[in-house]
């Protein structure tokens, strides 16, 4: 996908390791700052994302293959019809998480190399942060915000999804891993202190 004129940040990590919380906190940073900020995630709110919800929740079942090949689909209509249009705008887009999901937690199923070549087209992110938590924290927090589980959300299988994204981390550009197993705040000062290099270069 073409280039933009705006700054594309995606925060992602295992489920429980505060994605969510950080991406706030960039978020009002940056607002005060003069930014113009759009907050997002994958799954997108649109009819597809709602549709893997829907599967990650186990209220319907499909096949991993066919799960992924949604996932594609809801990014590339969530890419056209909002990341796109809004970095044109000049918008600084801020979403928890985007197709290096699909690669970590996809790859438990399916071969990588697959999920690499429907996922390749897509716009590489300027700054991408790894929110490295440990999975049995992340479980931790998880069983006090939440009633059900998802598909991902066991110890065994998040130690895997964690290993992906260190490959990850060394195979795509400008992306850090942060240690999230610290305080929120401290977590933040880390994330604001290469934002604020990335701006300035």
């Amino acid at each position: 996908m073409k280039r933009k004129k705006g700054l594309f940040i995606v925060l992602e990590g295992l489920d429980g390791s505060g994605t969510t919380t950080q991406a706030k906190f960039l978020a009002e940073y940056l607002k005060k700052r003069s930014y113009k900020i759009e907050l997002t995630s994958e799954p997108s709110n649109n009819i597809i994302g709602g549709l893997i919800r829907g599967i990650l929740t186990r209220q319907w079942k499909i096949t991993p293959v066919g799960l992924q090949l949604l996932f594609a689909a809801d990014r590339a209509h969530h890419l056209e019809n909002f990341v796109l249009p809004a970095l044109k705008k000049k918008q600084v887009i801020i979403s928890t998480r985007y197709f290096f999901s699909s690669l970590a937690f996809g790859s438990l199923d399916i071969d990588q190399k697959w999920l690499i070549e429907i996922n390749k087209k897509f716009l590489i992110p300027d700054v991408t942060f790894f929110i490295d938590t440990n999975p049995a924290e992340c479980l931790r927090r998880i069983a006090k915000t939440r009633i059900r589980k998802e598909f991902f959300e066991e110890k065994k299988k998040l130690e895997k999804v964690r290993k992906n994204y260190y490959q990850l981390v060394k195979k795509y550009p400008r992306f850090y891993k942060i240690d999230g197993n610290k305080k929120e705040k401290e977590v933040f000062e880390t994330i604001k202190r290469i934002i604020d290099k990335f701006i300035k270069s």
